[in-house]
């Protein structure tokens, strides 16, 4: 999916959001981004099995179709997130446009995060919180199950 948008001012120097005369262009972009996550459509997931053979068919080419499959079933589950987010992000432009911008946590400006996701909700610390510490993951070796 391709994001497409142009650079939009963020104010960052005060409690306020996006400026009001900035927030048309913001609902453009999220209207844009709606309609290009719409006009994409899902992700085709195809069968695990092609054949109308009652048993058998390729065994060796099973593991591949089903990886495709969690693939592509990630990529829709992706795309249903962000659409959500982006409608969400309208709701809040046509209910509280003074408010567009702001962190719905600590209500402080969202800033340049906004340029890369135009449907943020949260500042960069408030997010960060959220999601907690992440413990690095490690990856198991052979060596790891004697």
């Amino acid at each position: 999916m391709h994001i497409s948008g142009c650079i939009l001012p963020v104010s960052v120097a005060s409690k306020e959001g996006v400026k009001a005369s900035e927030v048309d262009k913001w609902k453009q972009r999220l209207l844009a981004l709606r309609n290009e996550i719409i006009a994409e459509g899902d992700v085709a997931i195809e069968p695990v099995r092609k054949d109308d053979a009652p048993a058998g068919g390729d065994e060796d080419a099973q593991p591949l179709v089903e990886m495709g499959q969690v693939i592509a079933s990630k990529r829709n589950r992706a795309r249903t997130d962000i659409l959500l987010r982006v409608n969400r992000a309208l709701a809040r432009i046509e209910n509280d446009p003074d408010g567009f911008g702001l962190c719905r946590q600590c209500e402080e400006p969202i800033g340049k995060r906004l340029q890369a996701m135009p449907y943020a909700e949260y500042c960069l610390e408030c997010q960060q919180a959220s999601d907690g510490t992440r413990i690095p993951d490690r990856r198991r070796h052979l060596l790891d199950f004697k």
